[in-house]
């Protein structure tokens, strides 16, 4: 009775040893628990530099697939781009390559451009509207529009353009171009004052704007009876007047997250860049403040991930002239900015920005040249998120 007690003991102390060991296998190959691999952290790698640098009129769109920019290269020492040629490059992260592409019908040196991805093709509207077509690498010519726009969306079957103006004038009409009849229609008139560069986004149902309400020509404040904000909805050609910004935001940048547009940065009413972020509600027409970044900041890249708002570089707010180096990661159910890790990249202002579906691009842009006039980025780099 005693040595089959004893006995008996031992196997379960081995059975017990036994498992704790396949434990331990099983933990390590990550077939118990989940994978033992650690989450890969937060990191930034550089991009191989592109073929060109672009000086002016510079735009972008991802197509799924590529990073495209077009825009000037080729501008005089003083900056002067009266001789600069159109061009364009795409890269494309998979293979890490850029490639030049043909070249774009020439355009008016002076124009305010604004691109689009319909999914199929590349187009691009400053004083002239042009379709770039990945897969055949050719450009061609569309019907132009009336007249440039300040702000341009996708909606899924139009490019919609509100706005614009030049040297002092503003404009308060818009046009919408289809391109399956390459045919262009007016929009219904707007409630809105005259903006160049209007604030907004489009929502996936309607284009929301926000103007400054201030007339280019003379500083002055445009009458009270034109709206600040209001809402245009392309399916019944309407709009509707909503909630202005609460506090104005000069050179912000609007990225709407499926539920909110997030207004972040920009230059207050005294014209001090500043970190504190607004968020407008479209289905309850309220705005709530955000949380404050470390610093007002303006002119940065900003994208959308789907869960986060990443911001990077742009004019600092605590002096003029600085370019930020550093990036921000915004939750908006949290209401809580973190840092990013430090890029690999010098400071600058407006650079290309581009959210892939697992990493922000950021490239180009502008930055100051120590006493040297401006100086034009041809780098970037890749940020990629933390995995959960």
């Amino acid at each position: 009775m005693f040595r089959h007690g004893r006995k008996g003991r031992r196997m379960v102390i081995l059975a017990f040893a036994l498992a704790v060991a396949a434990a331990a296998v099983l933990v390590g190959s990550g077939s118990l628990f989940g994978s033992s691999t650690r989450p890969a952290a937060a990191s930034w790698r550089r991009l191989p530099e592109a073929p060109l640098t672009f000086e002016a009129g510079r735009t972008s769109v991802w197509t799924g697939k590529e990073l495209i920019v077009s825009g000037l290269t080729g501008a005089a020492p003083d900056g002067n781009v009266l001789d600069a040629v159109d061009a364009a490059v795409a890269y494309n992260p998979a293979t890490r390559h850029w490639r030049r592409l043909a070249s774009p019908p020439k355009t008016a040196t002076y124009c305010h451009r604004n691109a689009v991805w319909t999914g199929k093709e590349m187009l691009v509207w400053g004083c002239s509207l042009l379709s770039y077509d990945p897969a055949s690498d050719q450009w061609r010519r569309l019907p132009s529009a009336p007249s440039g726009a300040g702000i341009v969306v996708w909606t899924g079957r139009e490019m919609i353009g509100w706005g614009g103006g030049c040297c002092g004038d503003a404009i308060a009409t818009g046009e919408a171009f289809n391109p399956e009849t390459d045919t262009w229609r007016t929009i219904a008139a707007s409630p809105l004052a005259p903006e160049q560069q209007a604030l907004g986004a489009w929502t996936g149902r309607e284009l929301v704007l926000f103007v400054s309400g201030i007339s280019p020509a003379d500083g002055k404040p445009f009458p009270d009876s034109l709206a600040r904000a209001a809402a245009y909805n392309p399916v019944t050609d309407t709009w509707r007047q909503i909630a202005p910004l609460p506090e104005r935001r000069a050179g912000a940048t609007a990225v709407w997250d499926g539920h909110e547009l997030l207004v972040v940065g920009g230059r207050d009413g005294a014209g001090t860049a500043t970190g504190v972020g607004l968020a407008f509600d479209p289905a309850t027409n309220g705005w709530r403040r955000l949380r404050a970044m470390d610093t007002g900041r303006m002119q940065a890249a900003a994208a959308w991930t789907g869960s986060r708002v990443l911001v990077w570089g742009g004019e600092l707010g605590r002096q003029a002239l600085v370019a930020a180096r550093t990036g921000l990661s915004y939750d908006p159910g949290a209401n809580r900015w973190s840092r990013l890790p430090q890029a690999p990249l010098q400071g600058r202002f407006d650079p290309v920005a581009a959210w892939t579906g697992r990493e922000l691009i950021v490239w180009g842009g502008l930055g100051v040249g120590n006493g040297r006039g401006a100086r034009y980025f041809a780098d970037g780099a890749a940020y990629t998120p933390a995995s959960p």
